[in-house]
């Protein structure tokens, strides 16, 4: 019988504590996945102001002295039991850089916080010492575990430490690569010896990404086909040589969802609950609580009508201007009706809230994110709106097809992994459950949609493409199962 493994993950976000995006699911989902099947884990993450306002049960594990931008910080390592948490968080309580309100990552007027340089080598130096049992708390990992750049300078802390343990990192997106000027590298007092083409060097500056990509034992991303994109120079950010190089110690696995939360057998922000085996009434009664909440009428007739959903940050990589330039269209041409949640790019808030406001019972939009209405969106809407143009792995397609509302996607990343276009070949063989395009265009998006719409007009074929995606399983159990056989080398590299 192998013994228990020990794994420290290092992350900036976890849901519920603090979350912006993806990285704050997995963060809870994956180290709980994995202590479901015996490892022993640790979460490390920042004391940022909004996670201690979350915390009640707190204690003192100990002081540190960790050097930051050319000053000696004093910071406090508390330990946090939370009800939501099967283990111990660890927090790095440094306030002059932490405890601030708002985004962890960026100031009120969208701009980085001027000093995240040293925030994060903060964070990462804390870390890097308890993954040493520094403070002697008799809890030494046999991985530590660092996620994106916010934590990537960790494994590189950890390059010449005797009998270190082994050094994952996972990136979760490329296109945040934590870039860092010359000034900063130096004022941080980070090793000369890493100032180099083959260290962190980019571009004249440095990046906290390239160093865990670098000095790790072994680099995952979130998707097998998002872990083979990254090596090209479309989707490898500058970094494409250098995952190249790196393509012996690199690995895709798939992200999963939490199950539980997401399940709308027993969701309780949904109107009516339903299951893959019997999902009406609770469907339509979703789509007819989804509709009233933002105002529509929602009468027996009117609920026939296709309804296309999307929850998404307003921003180009999630295709956003794409939906924008095929609405007009769908607009003439369909009597589709559209619900909107999310917030970012000014501009495309306001041309949806124009839209909102010129189509009232065709065009609901909510600027911001709200956990409900989200869960609302998946299960009441007809179609979901995807067409990312990169993906690493994706959670909405994964809720949607648990919530039995089919995704429309461009086929990249993860949305390539899970979603399988509903093609005649696929459907006959039981495995179509979504519609995926492979032009990156309006157009394209148009001619997918317009298929969705041509199946969502035959109940019986609609119906077994809801039950196929309602049935497959998304859970973390088989990351989890990855990830393990990954830390004991195991599991195997990209092929190249």
């Amino acid at each position: 019988m192998q013994a228990m493994i020990r794994v420290l993950f290092v992350a900036s976000e976890a849901y519920p504590l603090i979350k912006t995006g993806g990285l704050g699911d997995v963060m809870y989902s994956l180290p709980h996945a994995l202590h479901h099947i015996g490892a022993d884990v640790r979460l490390v993450l920042p004391a940022y102001r909004e996670v201690l306002m979350r915390l009640e049960s707190l204690r003192i594990l100990g002081w540190m002295e960790i050097m930051g931008a050319g000053r000696l910080l004093g910071v406090r390592i508390l330990e946090a039991r939370h009800a939501e948490y099967a283990f111990p968080v660890w927090l790095v309580d440094c306030p002059i850089l932490f405890d601030r309100p708002g985004n962890p990552y960026v100031q009120a007027d969208g701009h980085d916080w001027p000093d995240n340089a040293e925030r994060y080598t903060v964070f990462a130096r804390a870390a890097a010492e308890l993954a040493q049992d520094r403070l002697n708390l008799d809890w030494r990992p046999d991985v530590v575990h660092a996620n994106d750049w916010q934590t990537a300078l960790v494994p590189a802390l950890l390059e010449h430490v005797p009998q270190s343990p082994k050094r994952v990192f996972t990136i979760h997106n490329m296109a945040y690569g934590g870039h860092f000027s010359l000034t900063e590298f130096n004022l941080l007092g980070l090793p000369r010896l890493w100032w180099s083409p083959e260290g962190v060097e980019f571009y004249g500056g440095f990046s906290m990404l390239k160093a865990g990509i670098v000095y790790a034992d072994d680099v995952t991303t979130v998707s097998p086909t998002y872990a083979r994109e990254i090596c090209t120079v479309e989707f490898g950010c500058g970094l494409h040589g250098v995952l190249q190089v790196s393509r012996h110690k690199l690995h895709g696995i798939l992200n999963g969802i939490d199950e539980n939360s997401w399940n709308p057998a027993t969701d309780p922000y949904l109107a009516a609950r339903y299951s893959a085996s019997r999902r009406q009434p609770g469907k339509a009664l979703n789509k007819q609580a989804l509709l009233r909440r933002f105002g529509m009428v929602a009468g027996e007739a009117l609920l026939q009508i296709p309804l296309f959903g999307m929850v998404s940050r307003l921003v180009e990589q999630k295709g956003v201007d794409l939906v924008l330039a095929a609405l007009p269209h769908w607009l003439e041409h369909t009597e589709a009706r559209f619900v909107f949640v999310g917030s970012g790019k000014t501009e495309y808030e306001r041309q949806l809230r124009a839209y909102a406001i010129h189509y009232p019972q065709r065009v609901g939009v909510f600027i911001g994110y709200d956990e409900s209405l989200a869960h609302m969106v998946e299960a009441g809407a007809d179609m979901f709106l995807m067409p990312s143009r990169f993906e690493p792995c994706g959670l909405n397609q994964m809720y949607s097809l648990r919530y039995g509302t089919p995704p429309i996607v461009y086929r990249t990343g993860g949305l390539a992994d899970t979603v399988v276009d509903a093609t005649e070949h696929h459907f006959s063989a039981g495995i179509a459950n979504g519609f995926v395009f492979d032009d990156l265009s309006s157009e394209a998006l148009i001619e997918a949609a317009n298929r969705a719409l041509a199946w969502y007009a035959q109940p019986r074929l609609w119906q077994t493409l809801l039950r196929t995606g309602m049935r497959q399983s998304f859970g973390w159990e088989h990351s989890a199962q990855a990830y393990l056989a990954l830390y004991r080398g195991q599991y195997p590299a990209v092929p190249g």
